[in-house]
């Protein structure tokens, strides 16, 4: 093995001691495939009221412009598919990535250990680390990487665990064996068009970020329109139905990853303990979640909206 190979190993060894579901290694340089086809999703307003996806354009498709110097892009998956679900099957629902703590931090920790012993092993590497917080295209890295295919709901999907994972990065200044992509799976199935309640993947591979039940409940900040009464099919944060149709997911096994089992009572809830959630609760059953992205007042709309 020569020293790249050797350090592309070291770094994927520690990935997986670290509880990674698996690591891949890209070139990091222009994402010229993945241009046209951002440039044509915000000509069409696809990202509804989410500005911030016009912010930085040049850097969301080159991270050398993140990263100065930056040779590879190491891309990691986290997986989240929870042991128990929500028990009340009346209870308005939670996207699953959000039971336990924010994923954010959870892996950020992760993600700077990698970091402190890539320095250690190999040393002096300059690089950062991203967890779905900035301008970089996540699953496009991830693609490019080796670790799955990009469906026809626009997720990753891996053949042997689906698609119930974070996606995270480094962006690092070293040279290292790279990668190659694998090939699409999705064939002729058309499960996750036919079953999105309100129409949101607009054609294969094509989601219109504005019609998206996450969108509504977690990035709108406005009242929900009233067009979308009755469509919500009971997510109150977040929605996951072209993930739980999808035939790869039949593979998701349970993450062993404490941090994100939910609060005790979060499972328990039942309709009318959501419909009479108390800004105290909240607090409590959320203390460390995602959930508090939304706010007391945003879940509160949303739950008011599928209820009234």
């Amino acid at each position: 093995m020569n020293t790249k190979e050797t350090y592309t190993q070291m770094i994927k060894t520690e990935a997986k001691r670290l509880g990674f579901l698996s690591c891949g290694i890209s070139q990091a340089d222009f994402l010229e495939e993945e241009a046209p086809r951002l440039e044509k999703w915000l000509n069409e307003n696809r990202h509804g009221k989410m500005q911030y996806m016009e912010n930085h354009f040049e850097k969301r498709l080159d991270p050398r412009l993140l990263v100065d110097g930056a040779k590879s892009v190491v891309s990691l998956l986290y997986n989240y598919y929870p042991t128990a679900k929500q028990e009340d099957p009346e209870a308005p629902k939670i996207s699953k990535y959000a039971y336990g703590q924010d994923y954010h931090h959870v892996i950020k920790a992760k993600l700077k250990t990698l970091l402190e012993f890539i320095n250690e092993e190999i040393g002096e590497v300059g690089g950062r680390a991203f967890v779905d917080s900035a301008p970089v295209l996540d699953k496009a890295w991830a693609k490019r990487s080796g670790l799955g295919w990009i469906g026809k709901n626009s997720n990753l999907l891996t053949q042997k665990v689906g698609s119930f994972y974070f996606i995270a990065e480094l962006i690092i200044d070293l040279d290292l064996s790279y990668d190659t992509p694998v090939t699409d799976h999705c064939g002729t199935c058309t499960a996750c068009i036919d079953a999105c309640p309100t129409e949101a993947i607009v054609a294969p591979y094509v989601v219109d970020g504005s019609k998206c039940i996450s969108y509504f409940t977690i990035e709108l900040k406005d009242e929900i329109p009233l067009s979308n009464k009755g469509s919500f099919d009971n997510w109150m944060f977040g929605c996951d139905v072209c993930q739980d149709v999808c035939p790869w997911n039949r593979f998701s096994k349970a993450h062993s990853e404490p941090l994100f089992d939910p609060h005790p009572e979060l499972l328990t809830m039942t309709k009318k303990d959501w419909e009479e959630i108390t800004q105290e609760v909240f607090s409590k059953v959320f203390k460390k979640s995602a959930v508090k992205r939304t706010k007391f007042s945003g879940l509160t709309r949303n739950i008011s909206f599928l209820s009234d």
